[in-house]
């Protein structure tokens, strides 16, 4: 949901800065059925009664990892999106450091505090490691009752790299860098 609203944000940003949908629909990617798939990967493991399923943690984190990887292959077409990849990346490692699993705050965790854990997720504990890029951010007022969810800050670098992605591409006047017309200069 915050992925939703950070697109949100950013196509809002976009418009005040002048840029228009036609620029964010010439963006550009490599491979978008791939993401496709990794997103599905990783909302199966979290929504479905897969996340009950032993081993299912492994299967979200490298699905993270291929995100990760696909977002470092387009540092350089897509303007912005190095943002997404570091929020990406912080968040593998803390789900790395914790066998799997991304540590959740016990005030925010909900049924989790029940079961100790469930698919990618696991209680935040005096146990778990790099507590301070787990899910322990809860957004404030009524962004909070909107997107009322535990977040890292990995998470949260994602959104803002998000944003900045529509904008940057909303306020591209050249389309992405592949399809940009380049001066070739031959020296004599």
């Amino acid at each position: 949901m915050l992925w939703l609203v950070s697109l949100g944000l950013g196509l809002a940003a976009g418009f005040a800065a002048r840029g228009s949908i036609e620029n964010l629909a010439r963006l550009q990617f490599r491979w978008p059925w791939f993401v496709l798939a990794a997103l599905v990967v990783r909302e199966a493991a979290v929504l479905t009664p897969l996340n009950r399923v032993a081993g299912v943690q492994y299967v979200y984190a490298a699905a993270l990892l291929a995100l990760v990887a696909w977002t470092l292959w387009h540092v350089n077409r897509v303007a912005g999106i190095w943002l997404v990849a570091v929020g990406s990346a912080l968040n593998l490692i803390v789900i790395a450091a914790n066998g799997g699993r991304m540590p959740v705050a016990p005030d925010l965790a909900g049924a989790l505090v029940q079961r100790g854990h469930i698919g990618q997720y696991t209680l935040m504990a005096a146990d778990t490691h790099l507590n301070w890029l787990a899910d322990w951010i809860a957004l404030p007022g009524p962004l909070g009752r909107v997107v009322p969810e535990a977040y890292s800050p990995g998470d949260l670098i994602v959104a803002v790299g998000i944003a900045l992605v529509v904008v940057l591409a909303m306020r591209s006047r050249t389309g992405s860098e592949e399809t940009r017309p380049r001066i070739v200069n031959d020296p004599p």
